[in-house]
């Protein structure tokens, strides 16, 4: 799966369950009152303070979680 930062993370925790964690771990609460944050991954990162770098590095180390811990998403 490819992760860029206009991905929705409504759409990274439908598909794999363990992004919740991974993000919550990076210090990015995407979950509100037990439902997704409801935008972007970059919309998230720039309401926590991260910059634009940060977050494109945040995407390329989720996208190699996500295909290495859910490889289903890749299956057509």
């Amino acid at each position: 799966m490819k992760i860029a930062l206009d991905t929705s993370i409504e759409e990274l925790v439908a598909v794999c369950i363990g992004v919740s964690t991974f993000l919550i771990n990076k210090g990015l609460p995407c979950v509100v009152c037990g439902e997704p944050f409801w935008g972007t991954l970059w919309e998230l990162c720039d309401q926590e303070g991260w910059s634009r770098e940060e977050t494109e590095a945040l995407a390329k180390e989720l996208e190699t979680y996500v295909n290495k811990e859910c490889p289903w998403v890749n299956e057509e």
